[in-house]
């Protein structure tokens, strides 16, 4: 596994620990926001390879917690970044406008 690729998902784990110690709210609240869903994704992410269906299932379930990971300064960058926007489109997923 790549580098970058081990970053994100150790990014991506700390994350969910937050969101188990702090809970969810609002929008966030049906569903359940586990950054560590989004794993199918790190390819397609970081490594611009091709979405598979098992990220793009991901991201639809996790969509209504897309705000809360672009507000957080660990995971803006890959919901922002040309590789997440270009995922989000292929998996035809909004890019969240927060």
């Amino acid at each position: 596994m790549k580098p970058a690729a081990q970053v994100l998902l150790a990014v991506l784990a700390a994350w969910a620990v937050i969101l188990l110690v702090c809970g969810g709210g609002g929008a966030e609240a049906a569903t359940t926001c586990d950054t560590t869903q989004l794993t199918p994704c790190a390819g397609a992410i970081v490594g611009n390879s091709a979405p598979t269906a098992a990220c793009c299932s991901r991201l639809r379930e996790q969509q209504p917690c897309l705000c809360t990971y672009a507000r957080d300064p660990n995971l803006q960058r890959y919901v922002s970044s040309p590789n997440g926007k270009k995922t989000l489109a292929a998996c035809k997923v909004p890019v969240p406008s927060c």
